[in-house]
């Protein structure tokens, strides 16, 4: 069966900012030492397994100029702009009207674009068989990541340990992000992935659900799919799509969905959430920093300094993360990343739009 892609890339990365801006969202950035953006990396990992020709990136419209600028050979027609956001929810139920109007049935392989996998053979053979368990079994297919550590800021899928086909597991149930203390039982069980936000299935088959599940979003998509290739598309699509429920593939599919498998990924996975996760994507120097740019330290360790073409100079400091820009810096301690937040926040109460 025809292998698609459609790769979400409307997000704002919002906890790297100062480096990503409403106009340069992180997608979009180089956080890498190969010098390759977070979506160059996504779509070429996926290459030996779909054409380019069928891969289908959905952003924001403001964003379509920087998916063709960094994508080039992506055609036209499968850069889908949605006018609004709307969460994972209608921009998947959009990728798969495309597909299904184009295909008829595909398989749809859905992945974020802000992610980074180490071992690309590895997570080409999950894809691999995700994609015969989705087209042999029309089931919904997510890729969970095996924990090692109790993470809280991230959803789990429990699954059943003794219904698998392959390497693939029935899932039981999804859970939303834990406390400490659960996340720490979680770990232990040996019963719960990492909910990573990668799925396979049949376009067809999650249209299904949609029907089934969002019946009103469903009976609008169709509208949107009759107007998709004709002159009527666009201004069908910005009266539509934003009366569309803002809501998550999870909730207003997958966690009220059967026949749902789940197959563990030890392929080196980062969702790259904030500058701290350079600690595991860069090399660190004898003090443990990791440094980019045009950078002097003395008596600094385990610090984080992100510059370009200006001096950075620092004494004595430890536990740092130093982001210069040219218009803002931001200094921040590493264990207060969360609140880089509350600098945006404030910067819009301000209406300091210049800086977003």
């Amino acid at each position: 069966m025809k292998k698609t892609a459609l790769i979400m890339a409307g997000g704002r990365g919002e906890r790297f900012w100062p480096k990503s801006r409403r106009n340069m969202p992180k997608q979009f950035l180089s956080l890498t030492d190969d010098g390759k953006t977070m979506i160059q990396l996504t779509v070429e990992r996926i290459l030996p397994l779909v054409e380019m020709q069928d891969i289908y990136i959905s952003t924001n419209k403001d964003y379509a100029p920087l998916v063709a600028e960094q994508l080039p050979n992506i055609p036209k027609e499968n850069i889908l702009c949605e006018p609004i956001g709307r969460n994972t929810a209608p921009c998947i139920a959009l990728g798969a009207a495309h597909i299904v109007k184009k295909y008829e049935d595909a398989i749809m392989i859905v992945l974020p674009s802000d992610h980074l996998i180490k071992y690309s053979s590895m997570f080409l053979s999950a894809l691999k068989e995700g994609c015969q368990l989705a087209e042999g079994k029309n089931s919904l297919v997510t890729i969970g990541i095996a924990p090692d550590y109790p993470e809280t800021g991230y959803g789990y899928i429990k699954f059943k340990g003794d219904v698998c086909i392959g390497t693939a597991f029935e899932v039981d149930c999804f859970v939303e992000k834990p406390t400490l203390e659960l996340a720490k039982e979680y770990l232990a069980s040996d019963e719960y992935l990492w909910n990573s936000g990668m799925f396979l299935w049949k376009a067809t088959t999650i249209l299904s659900r949609f029907k089934q599940l969002l019946p009103d979003a469903y009976d609008s998509l169709l509208e949107i799919q009759d107007a998709i290739g004709t002159s009527m598309e666009a201004e069908v699509l910005n009266r539509i799509f934003p009366t569309f429920p803002s809501i998550s593939i999870d909730y207003g599919i997958m966690e009220k969905s059967k026949n749902i498998f789940t197959i563990p990924g030890t392929f080196g996975w980062d969702d790259v959430g904030s500058w701290l996760s350079l600690g595991r994507i860069r090399k660190t120097n004898e003090n443990g920093n990791i440094i980019n740019g045009n950078v002097l330290s003395i008596n600094t360790d385990n610090c984080i300094i992100e510059g370009s073409d200006k001096l950075i100079a620092t004494i004595g400091l430890e536990d740092l993360i130093i982001v210069d820009t040219e218009d803002a810096i931001l200094i921040c301690d590493k264990m207060k990343t969360n609140d880089i937040k509350k600098v945006l926040e404030n910067l819009k109460i301000c209406n300091r739009n210049e800086y977003l």
